[in-house]
């Protein structure tokens, strides 16, 4: 069966690269730019794990993770962030990340071992 992902990216060229990577690894992939939209997708359709920006408008990456606890939605989520802070870090932990990224740091094949060790 075919892994669904979420990529919640307001930053398009980024969005699509990851769109595009873990398209080409068998996943199916969809793209949210914002944490409203993210949440209206999570409501109305199955994801086995959300890649999550923390810095977007409308609604941030903080605000995603305590909605998705708030309603129950025990979806796996990883964290991709430029915010380097290890305060961040161990908040988006707290709050039930299953991984934390700084996009500027770690290639994409990273994030996609990763991926595919949280979802085995």
């Amino acid at each position: 069966m075919v892994k669904r992902i979420l990529v919640v990216e307001d930053e398009r060229p980024m969005a699509r690269a990851l769109e595009l990577k873990f398209s080409h690894e068998g996943f199916e992939v969809k793209v949210a730019a914002n944490g409203e939209e993210a949440l209206a997708l999570v409501d109305t359709e199955l994801f086995d794990l959300i890649l999550l920006d923390l810095v977007m408008p409308k609604m941030n990456g903080f605000e995603v993770l305590k909605s998705l606890a708030e309603k129950g939605k025990p979806i796996p989520v990883i964290v991709l962030s430029n915010l380097s802070q290890a305060e961040d870090e161990a908040k988006v932990r707290a709050l039930g990340a299953k991984g934390f990224f700084i996009k500027s740091n770690v290639p994409i094949a990273d994030i996609v071992a990763h991926v595919k060790r949280v979802l085995v």
